[in-house]
């Protein structure tokens, strides 16, 4: 029962993506001035469109939030030694978030595309510490992949 149950939820969540990633993609064509889509737009069905895609995507967040708890709650009561490796993880991102931020120097947007957009320097550090942050999660999956491949070889 619970394999069906875990094949449902997947399928569920599966669909939920595609139609959010549809809603997206009728959402994001409507900057590029697509003329059918100002005639949906004049009609209100837009608007409708937006917020059931709002809805969606929180449907989805909430349903990862929810079974994460579940996994972790039915994992902390089958393992009491995981609580500890967890805690290091949280804090490792946690690590990884404050230095991508402190790294960041607050004009990694251009004065042209700033002014464009309306893009404040806290925004721009923003933007900036993401950029970090992903930089230095990309080198750690490296390192940590190479570490894993060499290990095994000396392993052997």
């Amino acid at each position: 029962m619970k394999e069906k149950t875990d094949k449902l939820i997947t399928l569920l969540g599966l669909g939920i993506a595609v139609v959010c990633t549809v809603l997206a993609i009728v959402f994001a064509m409507n900057n590029g001035g697509v003329k059918e889509l100002a005639a949906v737009q004049a009609n209100g069905l837009f608007d409708a469109v937006y917020w059931i895609l709002i809805c969606f995507v929180a449907v989805a967040i909430a349903a990862i939030v929810f079974f994460l708890v579940v996994r972790l709650a039915g994992k902390f009561k089958e393992e009491p030694g995981y609580i500890k490796k967890f805690l290091i993880l949280v804090a490792i991102v946690v690590a990884v978030v404050v230095v991508s931020y402190l790294l960041s120097k607050g004009n990694d947007v251009t004065p042209a595309l700033m002014e464009k957009n309306n893009i404040s320097e806290s925004t721009s550090k923003l933007i900036g510490a993401a950029c970090w942050m992903v930089y230095i999660l990309v080198i750690g999956a490296a390192v940590s992949i190479l570490y894993t491949e060499v290990a095994k070889l000396f392993k052997k």
